[in-house]
């Protein structure tokens, strides 16, 4: 007995593409916060448990059988992941970026951001941090980022890892902390601060309102200085007074210029 020819091609279909037919993992759902990107599925879901916590904010590397890193931060609180992976039209990349603007866009600041191979080594991030072996990969193709939400949610972080494996599968973990007790005062890394200016073009600051504060000062001043090429212009109420600052810490007079943009805060914008 035959089938229709109409069957046949159902038959076909469910045959050779089965990513049409593909569902998220039973029980998961989006963090409100990060959109998904388009035909994303969601393979690893781990609702709210209490957990203690430690974010790397430096490169990994594992020394004597323990995991080595410049800074961290480590808390006890309720942790939430979800896991996607893209659809083959899509870079890890992509999904990275696209998550990172739109947590920006609600006012999360950057702690730590590494890419490639200034993050160590893929795997140590996919079992001894995430505990998640979906998110091993080439070490060239990672990158992780580190924000705290804005406030009142402050004490929250999220932290985004994609990744793309060697069979050019890609993913893109999110992963939301709410801390249980306050986090206090958290400072992004200077390199981290040279990587949002270069990708951005831009950097705010604004609770930097006053006269130039020693510590911010530093952080801002090594980020220039970690690339010389750059220049920059310095908008805000106390402008001039952080630029002169800033030459006094070792950035070239020639690499600045006041800027107009308005605002109370600093604000300081790649010259192109």
């Amino acid at each position: 007995m035959s089938l229709p020819k109409r069957s046949l091609s159902l038959l076909a279909l469910c045959c050779f593409s089965p990513m049409l037919f593909a569902a998220d993992v039973p029980g998961s759902q989006d963090l409100p916060i990060v959109p998904r990107l388009a035909d994303a599925q969601i393979v690893d879901y781990r609702p709210p448990m209490e957990l203690e916590r430690i974010y790397p904010l430096g490169s990994i590397r594992k020394i004597s059988g323990q995991l080595r890193f410049d800074g961290q931060v480590s808390a006890r609180g309720q942790t939430t992941s979800v896991t996607y992976e893209l659809p083959p039209e899509h870079a890890s990349t992509e999904a990275f970026t696209v998550a990172r603007e739109a947590l920006q866009k609600q006012g999360a600041e950057l702690l730590f951001w590494c890419q490639a191979r200034d993050c160590g080594e893929s795997s140590l991030w996919a079992n001894e941090v995430f505990g998640n072996s979906k998110l091993y990969g080439a070490d060239e193709q990672q990158a992780y980022l580190l924000l705290r939400l804005a406030a009142p949610k402050d004490n929250s972080l999220v932290a985004l890892y994609s990744i793309t494996r060697g069979n050019r599968k890609a993913y893109l973990h999110v992963e939301q902390f709410e801390s249980a007790a306050p986090l206090g005062d958290l400072l992004p890394t200077s390199a981290t601060l040279l990587r949002q200016l270069k990708s951005t073009g831009e950097l705010d600051f604004p609770k930097l309102n006053a006269d130039p504060d020693d510590t911010w000062l530093r952080l801002i001043s090594r980020g220039l200085n970690l690339d010389t090429t750059l220049r920059v212009s310095v908008s805000g109420a106390k402008a001039e007074a952080w630029r002169q600052a800033l030459i006094a810490q070792g950035v070239r007079a020639a690499r600045m210029e006041t800027g107009s943009v308005d605002g109370s805060g600093l604000h300081v914008e790649l010259l192109r």
